[in-house]
């Protein structure tokens, strides 16, 4: 599908940007883990490209049997209404309003009965959408677990114990660490802002609201660390 790249996003465009920060994670990093969580959300982003891909593609089988069942309803519908014989001079009062009530009620049934059929499509693919959502949803919280305990305020000064977690960054590479967590948590807002791009379902774009909120909540508390950084003038 064709669009303007300068007013939406573009997944290729995206998947590149992830691609290159594994890399420099992995040039910086070579011996830590967060290089292989960037892994799991370029996966996660090459596979949303590709569902992205089928949301927009329309279903034409599946449209096909709904007409089908649709057209089939319909005409035996209307095969019921020749061999019913009505016969409105043998009906009192009480019998139209019992024959209209029942009339009413076939019409709810019918009516809620194609609204199935017809929104069976987007409801597949709005399922579709949420569980990729909420694979966004867990990177962005293992994301998370990795800068939990890259603490400036401990940096040089603290007297770890047993149990203390492991502290080997400088000041500079804390620095780095937690930028490249930051960029993380952008990418992964706009792996999730692609779904709402691309299918405006109501679920759907409540579901990228609260994952871009969650992803700001965690890049804000990355970058209060690093502005902790900044006073306490440890990197260059």
């Amino acid at each position: 599908m064709a669009y303007d790249t300068n007013r939406q996003l573009d997944a290729t465009e995206i998947i590149r940007a992830i691609t290159k920060l594994r890399q420099r994670i992995k040039e910086r990093f070579p011996d830590r883990n967060l290089e292989n969580v960037c892994a799991s959300l370029l996966a996660i982003a090459k596979d949303s490209k590709e569902k992205i891909e089928w949301i927009n593609t329309p279903n034409i089988l599946l449209r096909v049997v709904v007409g089908f069942i649709v057209l089939a309803a319909l005409l035996a519908f209307i095969a019921s209404l020749r061999v019913v014989d009505i016969s409105m001079s043998e009906m009192n009062i009480l019998d139209v309003v019992t024959l209209m009530e029942a009339g009413m009620n076939d019409l709810v049934l019918i009516g809620a009965a194609l609204f199935f059929l017809f929104t069976i499509e987007s409801r597949i693919k709005r399922s579709r959408s949420i569980d990729a959502l909420n694979e966004i949803r867990s990177i962005a919280h293992v994301i998370d677990m990795h800068q939990l305990t890259k603490d400036p305020s401990v940096l040089n000064r603290s007297q770890p114990t047993e149990s203390s977690p492991e502290r080997t960054l400088n000041a500079y590479q804390l620095c780095r660490y937690l930028d490249y967590c930051s960029e993380m948590f952008s990418l992964s807002g706009k792996v999730a802002a692609l779904y709402a791009q691309h299918q405006p379902d109501g679920v759907v774009l409540a579901t990228v609201n609260e994952i871009e909120e969650l992803t700001t909540g965690f890049s804000r508390k990355v970058w209060q660390k690093i502005a902790m950084l900044n006073m306490l003038e440890f990197n260059d």
